[in-house]
């Protein structure tokens, strides 16, 4: 394009920024006045009931005489406690996400013969199409993963020659083939991506069947495929932690919406990815590393509070960072006292660090942020709202320790999530039956048409 051209475009939509300005502003206290919920938030804080399901429970807080009161937060998956399906107390220290992931899809705990055949089924559908790695997922890789995993799935459909069979044998294989597949995909597109924009080798191991999800992670990631036994499963807890967080969290309400509007499994996956990619949402990890590393490169002694207490207030103040405000990896939408999954992730991250002594001190680091953020959050804001930190707190941190890829942390998430969304897509299409079609209130008065020449 001749750059007289790209400069006379380019100062076009700048004037067109100037009308979007204009055009879209609403008054927030009109929002008052109509009483909406925004972000289906109550005024309290209290999420608006939106619909009913089966699949999880996340709690943080008691309606007491209609006001919102802290409690320490729990987490069950059909019903089960979180710390006990991942209960590591005992000698046995199996996987647990190939049995949590059967239990959120199918209702219950599996019993030994169909956790064994529901692994063989996850085996079974981890082949790719033939010639995909190569027409797909090495052409025109995007530069983030998130992306291509979107991509990837649509394109799946292509291959699905009963792509628009709603039927629960569908929907089931379906789910199945995803929660198997995504996790190649995603390692597969790290390589692609290292190719294409960091001149760095594609390398592609073969998976190993019987594997679990994240021993096949971990041998296919790295180049020499050796990792140890407690490596692949605090890598098997993360997993299980991320893989569902009730109806109400953006990428599971996205999978219901998009549901209920009866199209395929392939575009409402696609859909619940994208929301899962935002920095307000899955991408909230890679944030906290960020952050974490201005703060190492500006606190010069970590061990001092007062000194951590500085920076984390110029965060505060959009003074440092993104500019934005906010100390990632703390405060959460339900949990108030606890985050029973970072409560969880913390004590495995302790253990970790115990075999990784190189990482003592940033771990403390870590553990001061958490412990410090809500006295400065209270004495920069005024607010004395309380406030824990969340799972990805120290998830990134985690992985760090495990040698994974900042750009994979996201990632990891999603093929965490996609057998809550699976779940959540089941329960919907099999039964509500309703498009989800809420009201907004227009704010535009009507007006008179005027021709083009007149205008």
């Amino acid at each position: 394009m001749d750059h007289a051209v790209r400069d006379a475009s380019a100062d076009f939509i700048e004037s067109l920024c100037a009308e979007y300005q204009k055009h879209n502003q609403i008054d927030p206290a009109f929002y008052e006045r109509y009483r909406v919920k925004r972000g289906l938030r109550n005024a309290d804080g209290t999420g608006v009931i939106a619909g009913l399901t089966n699949i999880a429970n996340v709690h943080g807080y008691v309606v007491s005489d209609g006001e919102k009161v802290a409690d320490e937060g729990m987490l069950r998956y059909r019903g089960y406690d979180v710390y006990d399906l991942l209960d590591t107390s005992v000698a046995d220290r199996r996987f647990n996400f190939e049995e949590v992931a059967y239990l959120l899809l199918m209702g219950e705990l599996p019993t030994q013969e169909q956790l064994d055949r529901f692994i063989a089924a996850l085996d079974a559908e981890r082949e790719l199409p033939d010639g995909f790695t190569a027409s797909m997922i090495m052409r025109d890789t995007p530069p983030d993963i998130m992306n291509m995993l979107q991509r990837t799935i649509l394109l799946l459909y292509a291959y699905d020659a009963d792509a628009e069979d709603r039927s629960a044998h569908h929907e089931i294989h379906t789910a199945i083939s995803l929660i198997s597949r995504l996790p190649r995909i995603m390692v597969l597109t790290y390589y692609a991506k290292q190719a294409r924009y960091n001149n760095g080798s594609m390398i592609m191991h073969r998976f190993i069947p019987g594997q679990s999800t994240a021993e096949t992670i971990l041998s296919m990631l790295r180049p020499d495929r050796q990792f140890t036994a407690d490596e692949a499963r605090m890598l098997d807890v993360m997993l299980c932690l991320h893989a569902e967080h009730g109806g109400g969290n953006n990428s599971a309400f996205t999978t219901r919406v998009v549901s209920s509007s009866d199209t395929d499994t392939y575009s409402a996956i696609a859909a619940a990815i994208g929301s899962l990619k935002g920095p307000k949402h899955g991408g909230a990890n890679a944030k906290v590393m960020g952050m974490m590393e201005e703060i190492k490169a500006n606190v010069k002694h970590w061990e001092d509070d007062e000194e951590v207490k500085a920076f984390l207030a110029k965060i505060l103040r959009k003074e440092a960072f993104d500019g934005s405000g906010l100390i990632y990896g703390m405060g959460h939408a339900i949990y108030t006292y606890s985050d029973p999954r970072c409560i969880l992730l913390k004590e495995k991250a302790g253990q970790l660090v115990s075999n990784h002594p190189e990482f003592e001190k940033e771990f403390k680091l870590y553990c001061s942020v958490e412990r410090l953020t809500p006295g400065v959050f209270a004495e920069v804001k005024n607010n004395h709202k309380v406030m824990c930190a969340n799972v990805d707190m120290y998830s990134g941190f985690v992985y760090k320790m495990l040698g994974i890829p900042t750009e994979m942390y996201t990632p990891l998430f999603a093929i965490s999530r996609i057998v809550g969304w699976c779940a959540h897509r089941l329960e919907e299409v099999i039964g509500c039956g309703r498009i989800i079609r809420p009201a907004y209130k227009s704010m535009v008065h009507s007006k008179e048409y005027t021709k083009i020449d007149n205008r």
